[in-house]
């Protein structure tokens, strides 16, 4: 069973940056994509990126390419999300997610998931 502890949220001032991390454990994942999204009150649940975790590849939703940064370190079988020059609209509690095959930009596609991490950006 595949379980996912999200950390490293927090209060952050607009322009400021945090570091998500997201410890996997429970199996290999070899075969499997990771990913992060994001959910604001009232809003659904939003891609932001994804990465293969035997390649490396990586997708990002548009509006976070270049401000965000996915990555893993499969010795520690960790998953992180770098995010630079936050905005108060970045304001959202942040999951990671695992599914086994390709990276999809729909959250129902991840059979796997964190509890959440609350990010706030304050402006």
């Amino acid at each position: 069973q595949v379980q996912l502890v999200e950390s490293g949220g927090g209060l952050v001032q607009a322009g400021g940056s945090l570091r998500l991390s997201c410890a996997a454990s429970g199996r290999t994942f070899d075969d499997y994509a990771m990913g992060w999204f994001r959910q604001a009150p009232g809003r659904d649940r939003d891609f932001v990126a994804g990465i293969s975790w035997e390649d490396g590849s990586t997708y990002y939703d548009d509006s976070m390419k270049g401000r965000f940064t996915i990555s893993r370190d499969n010795a520690k079988n960790k998953l992180y999300l770098r995010m630079n020059s936050l905005k108060p609209e970045d304001t959202a509690v942040y999951y990671c997610a695992a599914r086994d095959g390709a990276i999809m930009v729909l959250p129902e596609m991840y059979a796997s998931w964190g509890q959440g991490t609350q990010v706030t950006v304050s402006s």
